[in-house]
């Protein structure tokens, strides 16, 4: 059962700063399609969506979901509803109804966000930290990932790199390449790579571009606070939250447009709807006498 839960860090792309995350539970189905689907060394984009598809269906039947008149998916839709398609993706959005600030993306183009970020960072700062996490989908991460992972582990157990006719894997080795990916999280270079998706995924929308240093700067106040020894460890393949607010404004700076950015205020209601009353007329009945 251990092994089954890890699988999670090979098939999301998660951007997470809190000790308790939404957890996965694999069936026997989905072992069996991630047997089949690393098997031969080249995992597909196919492949890598297949997987993700299954991981994320269970994930929003383990997890409270908003639904779609909650003002948070309210708020998610009018931000994200005309960004759902890239080049060679397409994504769609869910929040989940959860405290923890966290925001994930997968390879089948499923995007995941908790309720608990877009309670901290105003529309533009979403924008950059979303994007964010596209930018993992765009750049293949997840399955590059997974398929480093598996090299990494067949070599260890003596099995042929070359090989083409391994049909399975077992659960140690599942187990063992999970802890892999748990442990080395995304590259330094792909997150750089990520933050950048970003940048450009803003610049190119017409959006704020100085709240991504903004939103990094939250997250490394953050990490200043209670949570400050789990990030450390955490983030420790990651570049400094504090480094990479940096490189967002020398970004900023180098294409003329930096200034310092402030905060919008934080809307996580539902719009109210403009009752509209209509004043009665009354006609006078007036009666005429018999003569």
């Amino acid at each position: 059962m251990k092994n089954k839960f890890i699988i999670l860090g090979i098939l999301f792309a998660s951007l997470s700063f809190t000790k308790v995350q939404a957890q996965i539970n694999f069936g026997e189905k989905a072992i069996g399609a991630v047997q089949k689907g690393v098997a031969s060394f080249s995992l597909t984009n196919a492949d890598a969506a297949k997987l993700s598809k299954e991981a994320v269906d269970k994930l929003d039947a383990e997890n409270e979901v908003a639904g779609p008149n909650d003002p948070y998916t309210l708020r998610l839709n009018r931000l994200f509803g005309k960004h759902t398609s890239g080049e060679g993706y397409t994504l769609n959005y869910k929040v989940y109804k959860l405290k923890e600030v966290n925001a994930f993306a997968t390879a089948d183009g499923s995007v995941r966000v908790y309720s608990g970020l877009m309670d901290i960072m105003d529309d533009n700062e979403l924008l950059a930290v979303i994007g964010h996490e596209i930018g993992h989908v765009a750049n293949n991460d997840s399955r590059d990932a997974m398929r480093a992972a598996y090299q990494k582990e067949a070599l260890i157990d003596g099995v042929s790199s070359q090989s083409a006719t391994i049909s399975s894997i077992t659960d140690s080795q599942l187990g063992k390449i999970g802890s892999a990916m748990i442990d080395s999280k995304h590259s330094r270079k792909q997150e750089a790579e990520a933050d950048l998706f970003a940048y450009d995924f803003m610049k190119k929308n017409g959006y704020n571009v100085n709240a991504e240093e903004s939103a990094f700067r939250i997250l490394a106040k953050m990490s200043e606070g209670n949570e400050a020894s789990f990030l450390e460890k955490m983030m420790s393949s990651h570049p400094d939250s504090k480094q990479r607010a940096e490189d967002a404004k020398k970004r900023a700076e180098k294409d003329g447009v930096y200034k310092a950015y402030v905060q919008q205020k934080i809307d996580n209601t539902a719009p109210v709807k403009k009752t509209t009353t209509t004043k009665k007329t009354t006609t006078k009945k007036t009666t005429t006498k018999k003569k």
